[in-house]
């Protein structure tokens, strides 16, 4: 388990950083509202395994009030009926676009989804959140980015 970061990638290629940072500056302030997007965000980093981004977004969740049946059933979010329409769109449009070759057939039905609880805008919003933070997965796990050992709330 890390302690320290592998490569300080902030330091190293600073102007990528601040660019990274201007696109999160613009999902800040999307119309998708910060739950959604802390949602969105937890999941793909889920998926990914990249434990410092799961763990700040969940924090985020909390922050926001978000009850914790709600977070711990993420993972399961079509299982259970604590998600309604419009995360379920976005959730499923998130594992759709983070894992790209093994979502392919459902595409389409995703999209569907999507056009039924978002407008244009909120689409393409979305579709930038989740390639973002699929950056930050990629960059953070590369950098073997540690995780603080702090109480939950």
């Amino acid at each position: 388990m890390n302690t320290t970061a592998r490569l300080n990638w902030f330091k190293l290629v600073p102007k990528s950083f601040e660019a990274i940072l201007g696109v999160n500056a613009t999902i800040e302030s999307s119309t998708l509202g910060k739950v959604l997007v802390d949602y969105v965000y937890a999941r793909v980093s889920q998926i990914n395994g990249c434990a410092y981004c799961l763990d700040m977004h969940v924090r985020d969740l909390r922050k926001q009030g978000e009850e914790w049946q709600r977070i711990n059933s993420l993972a399961t979010w079509r299982e259970v009926s604590f998600f309604n329409e419009r995360e379920r769109a976005a959730l499923a449009w998130a594992e759709s676009l983070t894992r790209l070759a093994d979502r392919y057939d459902a595409r389409e039905a995703e999209f569907a989804a999507l056009k039924a609880n978002f407008s244009d805008l909120e689409i393409a919003e979305l579709s930038v959140a989740i390639a973002q933070i699929n950056t930050w997965n990629r960059l953070n796990v590369a950098s073997g980015v540690p995780v603080a050992v702090k109480p939950l709330l």
